[in-house]
């Protein structure tokens, strides 16, 4: 057993036992407990009622399954944001005019479609069956892989956006600020704050 178990079964004697959640944690803490691994044992364990013995609270889960899932859905919406930006930009060298490229490719305009076609589908199939299976048994919402993907997914979408103001600000200050660089910036701001909004409930729910 080990000491996180030991941790919570002590817990769930003293509960059960009648204890005072304060002698309870002041005995813990005179063991040498700290204190975050004190106030999670007692959040694990609701007060007994009606004779019952204390009560498990819900708490985080590792799946396997939902790493998967949830692994399929990162990189999904990585792909979908990297090749929209890039079908984005070759839509503004093709539109906007710019002496330093007169002739822009288009080769890129057909790979970032060629990507979109079946990763744009995945994700929507993805979002939606991960929204059905919350929505039907919200403990899955509970799965610490689905915490950890969307706090990496939170962590390079605030990147991309310093990243991105970071560029705007080097361009104004070497005088390369064209309108056609401000589109593209403000496209890579709007796909980042699109991830930052789609995502900003994950951590906390």
């Amino acid at each position: 057993m080990g000491s996180s178990d030991l941790l919570e079964s002590f817990v769930r004697e003293a509960i059960a036992a009648g204890q005072e959640r304060a002698a309870i944690a002041g005995v813990l803490a005179d063991a040498g407990w700290s204190d975050s691994e004190i106030e999670e044992a007692l959040e694990g364990w609701a007060d007994p009622n009606a004779g019952m013995p204390p009560v498990p609270r819900p708490r985080p889960y590792v799946s396997a399954r939902d790493a998967i899932l949830y692994g399929l859905l990162f990189i999904s919406l990585a792909v979908l944001c990297w090749h929209i930006n890039q079908l984005g930009f070759g839509i503004i060298d093709f539109l906007v005019d710019d002496v330093a490229d007169r002739y822009p490719g288009t080769s890129s305009l057909r790979w970032s479609i060629a990507i979109l076609v079946p990763f744009l589908p995945l994700f929507l199939a993805l979002d939606r069956r991960i929204y059905r299976h919350t929505r039907e048994d919200p403990g899955q919402k509970r799965s610490l892989v689905r915490r950890w993907f969307a706090s990496i997914t939170l962590l390079l979408a605030v990147l991309t956006l310093l990243g991105d103001l970071s560029a705007t600000v080097y361009a104004a200050l070497s005088g390369e600020l064209t309108f056609r660089f401000v589109l593209k910036a403000a496209l890579v701001a709007i796909t980042g704050l699109l991830v930052l909004a789609y995502y900003r409930g994950e951590i906390n729910d």
